[in-house]
């Protein structure tokens, strides 16, 4: 400040003809201490031992109040939030300006509440949201906090979490580090820290408090965590130089207030001498420490300085050749100023708002008329400088641009990282910087904790990779999660994906549910093992009946044949070949013509058997009823013609339905997409219900008839009487074909089909057994029943 103060009054265009001058008071952090060092500045009373005199070469200054001077119209202090708040509302009643320095509490840049307060140091809302940018930037989602007992934690805490909600980042832990019981307190965030799976660390606290909590970490052994650090201890010369620092806290990242070169400052501080200041406690002290010695006595006065005697210094007396131009430590180091640019920023600002104030300005009078308004150094109202501090918008030496939003200064911060060097000491580099809200990084140059490139993993739950959902755990934050695989027929090719996506209906997921493919056709196909079966079964009922009509057409003269209607019979031993030959058409690729032939041909050849029984059990029944008294010409009306038109008739029918159901709405071969899995099948699918069960109703109902008649006919008398064989026969068909409609339903995909076939086969099969094994076993081994003695004998 003193440094600020001095090159301007060297200026020639700030403030020209004016010099300043200044006060200092040290309050040592304390409330009590602060108030009674602003009142003092403000009432004019200069009786205290913390006073520094004003420098002799001082022309012009704002003269204490009491001995006909004015008093000091601005403060700089407050560095604390909590100093700044309780002086902002001793001052305000007297609109005297207070500008803070390092005081970043959010809560002061309510005008309502401080409308005199102004400062040169973000607020704390910008370091917390670039931590937590730090966050999701590197993908920590599972983060602990340690945090000073106060607001400058809480406020911390809050802004960070604000910041993070909705990026899935959690906070592990809170633990909190109060002063008054740092070593309790520091024992136990120590081993929060410890026992939690978080490997970032938060902490906003003040580097002594840190300092403990690291040395709790040492005794501890915890040497993995990557701390995130606030301004208040990022930057501390202390802590880098602390051996404990060393084995806890390597690759640190933080947040700094934003250091700028001041041109001249160290030329100034390595030229300070005691005897050049002799009323400047501060360096006295300072030259006590640094050289063992005490500064002359002032030759001139023969006085000792201020508030010093000769009983109360004990130490030599210093040569007089002790300079700071060798000395190297934290105070002659300007390489890093932060704190220190603030303080010249915070001088600018009052000097800059004081040299609009004195200039002269027109204004408008409440006439409306312009007038010019100047004023007087020894009339400068502290409410007229508050206005114009308001207003302030000038350039730095630096050529920085800055100005006042209400209270605060536009955010501007550096990123620091810790580094180890060659030697094993850590040293401060910076990797990037903050403006406002805007984060710029480079991660090249960040040295992390762990030695290596890659980024320190901190995370509750590892992301789920492609192919799974996260699921949260009951009870637990949403940084714990579990991954669960997705279900067949979804994906998610993101990792850490919410919601698993359903697959179009024509594909279906692969094996690790990370991409949808297209679905594969999958029918009943002639090279595959149950295709195989059913062809077989086929062709060998084929072949056995083209054997028994073999044998009947050689036999035809046999009273077996004659006696039991052999037209009939050869009609129905060909409708059984057809029966047989039908269900191959349900093999293979199905296609447009297959799909209608094979449900037509179905239904055709099954009507055109179930017809010749039903006319070969009306049959047997006529004879038997034209054999009484009376019943003669019952025969009439079931003769050759009458047997063959009865066939005809009953299988037109069926045609009809066929021909309807196929003009109207046929099956057509479509992908049976209902059914999960990456085979589809490509089946016939029935566009019309009700014609599919009108012909498999009429079927039904001519076996249900046929059935009927060979039941009352199965005691006729007779040494061979078919309808017994037929009665057998229809039983079969019936319960093959009533168990066939729940089989079909419940069946998925070619299965369905493979169902259809098997009842085909079987009801024929049972129909060829029934009815024509008896018979041939009686042409073929039992020649000696084949007579029409033995067939007409009871």
């Amino acid at each position: 400040m003193v440094f600020a103060v001095e090159e301007i009054n060297r200026s020639k265009t700030l403030l020209p003809g004016v010099k300043l001058g200044y006060h200092i008071r040290d309050s040592c952090a304390l409330p009590p201490w602060a108030i009674q060092a602003a009142l003092s500045l403000v009432g004019g009373d200069s009786i205290s031992c913390d006073a520094a005199a004003l420098p002799s070469n001082i022309e012009e200054h704002f003269e204490k109040r009491g001995a006909g001077h004015q008093s000091v119209p601005l403060i700089i202090g407050g560095s604390s939030s909590k100093n700044a708040q309780i002086l902002s509302r001793i001052l305000a009643p007297l609109s005297v300006p207070l500008m803070s320095y390092t005081a970043s509490c959010p809560c002061l840049s309510d005008r309502l509440q401080f409308p005199n307060f102004f400062r040169t140091m973000a607020s704390d809302i910008y370091q917390a949201r670039a931590i937590a940018q730090l966050a999701i930037r590197f993908k920590w989602t599972w983060i602990g906090a340690v945090i000073a007992n106060n607001d400058y934690g809480y406020m911390a805490v809050k802004v960070f979490q604000e910041e993070i909600q909705g990026a899935e980042v959690c906070l592990a832990f809170v633990a909190t580090l109060e002063r008054e019981n740092i070593g309790r307190n520091a024992r136990r965030a120590a081993l929060a820290i410890q026992a939690s799976t978080a490997r970032v660390i938060l902490v906003f606290s003040w580097y002594t408090d840190v300092r403990e909590l690291f040395l709790q970490l040492d005794k501890l052994n915890v040497t993995d965590r990557l701390f995130l650090a606030s301004e208040a201890w990022s930057t501390s010369g202390n802590l880098l130089q602390n051996p404990v620092s060393r084995k806890v806290a390597g690759g640190v990242l933080g947040v700094a207030i934003r250091s700028a070169p001041v041109p001249g400052f160290e030329h100034f501080l390595r030229s300070l001498n005691p005897s050049h200041r002799p009323h400047d406690e501060f360096l006295h002290e300072f030259w006590e420490k640094e050289f063992g010695c005490s500064p002359s006595i002032n030759a001139s006065s023969n006085e000792f300085p201020a508030n010093s005697s000769p009983e109360k210094t004990s130490l030599p007396p210093c040569s007089g050749t002790e300079s700071l131009e060798e000395v190297q430590n934290l105070f002659t180091d300007t390489s890093q100023l932060r704190v220190t640019y603030n303080v010249y920023l915070a001088v600018y600002a009052a000097a800059h708002a004081l040299h609009s104030l004195l200039s002269c300005s027109n204004g408008e009078s409440s006439s409306g008329q312009n007038i010019s308004a100047c004023y007087s150094p020894k009339h400068i109202k502290p409410r007229k400088l508050m206005e114009h501090l308001n207003r302030v918008n000038f350039t730095t030496p630096q050529g920085e641009v800055f100005y006042f939003q209400g209270a605060d200064v536009p955010a501007k911060y550096d990123l620091v990282n810790w580094q180890k060097t060659a030697d094993g000491k850590l040293k401060m580099v910076l990797i990037g910087r903050v403006d406002g809200f805007d984060l710029h990084l480079n991660e090249s140059a960040i040295q992390w904790n762990t030695g290596s490139n890659q980024v320190p993993v901190s995370v509750c739950s590892e992301s789920c990779p492609p192919g799974t959902r996260k699921a949260n755990r009951k009870g637990e934050p949403i940084c714990c999660f579990d991954c669960i695989p997705c279900a067949d027929g979804e994906i998610s090719n993101t990792t850490g994906s919410l919601h698993c996506e359903r697959c179009p209906p024509e594909f279906w997921s692969n094996a690790e549910r990370t991409t949808c493919i297209p679905r594969q056709l999958d029918f009943l196909s002639f090279e595959e093992t149950l295709g195989i079966t059913l062809t077989a079964l086929a062709v060998s009922g084929v072949t056995v009946t083209t054997a028994v009509f073999m044998v009947f057409i050689h036999f035809r003269q046999t009273p077996m044949v004659r006696a039991n209607n052999s037209e009939l019979s050869f009609l129905l031993l060909v409708s059984l070949k057809l029966c047989f030959l039908c269900s191959l058409m349900f093999i293979g690729r199905p296609s447009v013509w297959s799909c209608r032939f094979q449900q037509a041909a179905f239904g055709i050849s099954f009507v055109l058997c179930v017809s010749c029984l039903q006319v070969k059990t009306i049959v047997v029944l006529a004879a038997f009823r034209s054999a009484r008294p009376g019943a003669e010409a019952l025969m009439k009306w079931f003769g050759p013609s009458q047997q063959r038109g009865s066939v005809c008739f009953f299988s037109c029918i069926q045609i009809i339905i066929c021909i309807i159901w196929l003009s109207l709405s046929p099956p057509v071969p479509q992908p049976d997409l209902d059914i999960p899995g990456l085979k589809v099948t490509l089946k016939c699918n029935m566009s019309s219900v009700v014609g599919f069960s009108l012909v498999l109703g009429y079927i039904g109902l001519l076996g249900c008839i046929s059935l009927l008649l060979a039941f009352l006919a199965r005691k006729l008398p007779d040494n061979f009487n078919e309808a017994k064989l037929i009665t057998f026969s229809m039983l079969i068909f019936c319960a093959v074909w009533v168990a066939f409609v729940p089989a079909y339903i419940s069946s998925p995909g070619k299965y369905a089909v493979a169902v259809e076939i098997f009842a085909i086969l079987a009801s024929s099969y049972g129909l060829l057994l029934c009815i024509f094994a008896p018979k041939c076993f009686i042409i073929l081994l039992r020649p000696e029943k084949n007579t029409k003695k033995h067939l007409m004998a009871r």
